[in-house]
C-alpha cells in the first residue's frame, strides 16, 4: 500500500453497522473502491447509495468458508485485485462461565476468530501480490480479559497472536498487518448479549464515559493504512479518555 487510497481496492467484512460500516464510508471518501461484506445485504445497499465512490455489495457469513471465498473472488472478479482486507466482522456475547449457554461460545469463536482467519486465509495470495496490509479489528479485550467477557476475550487474544504470525510470515514480501484495538464504542455490539444482567452493566458501564464513535476507529484504520510503504504500523490500542481499563 502507498500512501494514498486512490483507486486501491479494500475488502471490509461486517460493514453492515458500526465500525464497519463507518470504515467501509471513509475508505470511499478517500478513493478507494470498497468491497462490503455481511450477513445483513440490505443494509448495505444503502451504504452503498451513501458511500461517494463505486462500491461492491456482497452478502458474507464469515463462519462459512465458501461464503468467504466466494466474497474474494467476487472482488477479485469485479475490480482486479485486492489491496487491503478489513477484518471487522464480530460478536459480542459477554456472560459467566459458570452456566453459559456454550453454542454462544462456538458463534464466537467461529465469527471474531475463525472468521478472520478464514478471510485472511482466503484474501494473502491477492495482498501477496499487490503488497497490501491486512486489518484486524481486535479490542482491549484481545489485552486485558475480565470477568463475564472470558471467552470474548479469548477470542481476541487469539486474533492478536495469529496477526503476529501472520506479519512475521509476511512482513518481508511488503504485506502489511495492523492490528486496531478499540475500547468502548459507541455500536450495537452490546446489544447482542443474550443475558439481561450482562446487557444492562454493560449499557451502565458505556453510559459512564464518553464512548468512542464509530468513525473514530475508521480514521485509525485509515492512518494506518496511508502510511509511506516502508513504515508498518503494527498496532492502535484506541480507548475513550473516560475509559480507566
Amino acid at each position: 500500500m502507498s500512501n494514498t487510497l486512490e483507486g486501491k481496492v479494500v475488502l471490509v467484512t461486517g460493514a453492515s453497522s458500526g465500525i464497519g460500516q463507518a470504515t467501509a464510508l471513509a475508505l470511499s471518501k478517500a478513493g478507494a473502491r470498497v468491497a462490503v461484506g455481511a450477513r445483513r445485504a440490505d443494509r448495505l445497499k444503502t451504504l452503498a447509495e451513501d458511500a461517494p465512490g463505486e462500491v461492491l455489495v456482497l452478502e458474507l457469513d464469515v463462519t462459512d468458508r465458501q461464503s468467504v471465498q466466494d466474497a474474494v473472488e467476487a472482488t477479485i472478479e469485479r475490480f482486479g485485485a485486492i489491496d487491503a482486507l478489513v477484518n471487522n466482522a464480530g460478536i459480542m456475547l459477554s456472560g459467566m462461565i459458570l452456566g453459559a449457554d456454550t453454542t454462544e461460545w462456538t458463534r464466537m469463536v467461529e465469527t471474531n476468530l475463525l472468521g478472520s482467519m478464514y478471510a485472511v486465509h482466503a484474501a494473502l495470495p491477492h495482498l501477496l501480490e499487490s503488497k497490501g496490509a491486512v486489518v484486524q479489528i481486535s479490542s482491549t479485550s484481545g489485552r486485558t480479559a475480565s470477568a463475564a467477557s472470558g471467552v470474548y476475550a479469548a477470542t481476541k487474544f487469539g486474533i492478536t497472536a495469529f496477526s503476529e504470525a501472520l506479519r512475521q510470515e509476511v512482513t518481508a514480501q511488503g504485506v502489511r498487518v495492523i492490528v486496531v484495538e478499540p475500547g468502548f464504542v459507541s455500536t450495537e455490539l452490546a446489544s447482542h448479549i443474550t443475558d439481561p444482567g450482562i446487557q444492562a452493566m454493560a449499557k451502565t458501564m458505556a453510559e459512564s464515559m464518553r464512548t468512542l464513535q464509530p468513525e473514530d476507529i475508521a480514521g485509525a484504520v485509515l492512518y494506518a493504512l496511508t502510511q509511506p510503504e516502508h513504515v508498518a504500523v503494527n498496532e492502535i490500542l484506541i480507548r475513550p479518555t473516560d475509559q480507566t481499563r
